[in-house]
């Protein structure tokens, strides 16, 4: 007798397993008339701002819960010894800029007239040596004067034609003015100073913090007088554009997906009320279903993650918020490549 009522209740367990399972895969994703509902959890991103310098930190200007915009200034560091370098190499810029300048701009007119008046003076005492040499000559020749001293007169000559030549060839170089080769090593000297100043002004430069997106900041990790580093955050940003949703689809709905549909996300937290957004991302590898946000039965199915960007104008969805997702399949796929402006809900016809 109880065999026969064991075998009478087998079927009525069955279809109770078999509902429950259709009910539990719905709470996953259902497609109902031409549009899949899925579900997941508001997502962000988060970047760890860090001072690309080592140096104590001089002010913080923002709080947690603060919400910035890009490139606001959020902290900077003890500059002085920076400042220092700063001013040094535009200093030796300077400097080298007149040695160019000079070598440049060539010979100036006093120095020209300076090397003809030695040519001048050169020819003078010449023409005297040579007078000198010819009146020993005829002195020796009537025995007036001895031969040393005509020798001494030759050697005069033969001085002073040196001494012309020499003034001659200064001359020529005060005319031709410097040479390419300086000028070219002037520059060169120049560049390299400039590059050391732009160093030292980069330097400086990152003694400030600047936030580079909108967000709200998360963390306020260091304190005024704290030693910074690029390897320790000063701050932790939450980037509040774009929000996304991270839910999971099977593959059999992935042909009925593309990236750039139109998308309504609606949550518990706020009933009657839905959000813009659109298919942003679907991964080309599969993977098991979260086990944090699935039932047992569901954990050895695979899907793909989809990442749904949303709107919120007013700051409303946060992070790990649950979140129901509308997809409407009637609307046209856009094209592969397609652009979309973000936070508004693309033209698919």
């Amino acid at each position: 007798m109880q065999k026969k009522k064991a075998i009478r209740i087998l079927p009525l367990v069955l279809l109770l397993a078999i509902a429950g399972g259709w009910w539990i895969y719905g709470k996953e994703d259902k497609q109902e008339g031409n549009s899949l509902t899925l579900y997941g959890n508001v997502d962000i991103r988060e970047i760890d701002l860090a001072f690309n310098n080592s140096e104590h930190i001089d002010r913080l200007l923002v709080q947690e819960g603060d919400r910035v915009g890009s490139g606001q200034l959020l902290a900077t560091l003890h500059s002085e010894r920076l400042q220092a370098q700063v001013d040094a190499a535009r200093a030796r810029v300077a400097a080298q800029q007149a040695v160019l300048a000079r070598l440049e701009k060539g010979s100036r007119p006093q120095e020209i007239k300076q090397a003809q008046a030695n040519v001048a003076a050169a020819q003078a005492k010449l023409l005297d040596a040579q007078a000198t040499f010819e009146r020993t000559k005829n002195l020796t020749t009537n025995q007036a004067a001895s031969k040393q001293a005509l020798d001494d007169a030759q050697a005069n000559i033969d001085v002073a034609r040196a001494n012309l030549n020499a003034t001659q060839e200064s001359l020529a170089l005060v005319l031709e003015g410097p040479r390419s080769e300086d000028i070219e090593e002037a520059r060169a000297t120049l560049a390299a100073g400039e590059a050391q100043l732009a160093l030292a002004l980069e330097l400086l430069k990152d003694t400030e913090l600047h936030a580079p997106a909108d967000g709200i900041i998360r963390n306020r990790i260091l304190e005024p007088g704290d030693m910074a580093s690029p390897q320790t955050p000063v701050f932790s940003l939450a980037l509040v554009d774009p929000v996304w949703i991270r839910t999971y689809a099977p593959e059999t709905d992935l042909g009925k997906l593309s990236p750039g549909m139109a998308a309504e996300v609606s949550t518990d937290s706020y009933p009657g009320k839905t959000y813009q957004g659109w298919i942003g991302f679907i991964s080309p590898t599969s993977e098991f279903t979260p086990k944090s946000v699935q039932t047992p039965e569901l954990r050895t199915r695979l899907v793909y993650q989809l990442r749904v960007y949303v709107c919120n104008p007013e700051d409303e969805l946060r992070l790990g918020m649950p979140a129901t997702v509308s997809i409407s399949l009637d609307q046209t796929k856009p094209e592969t490549g397609s652009d979309m402006t973000r936070c508004q809900k693309p033209d698919n016809g």
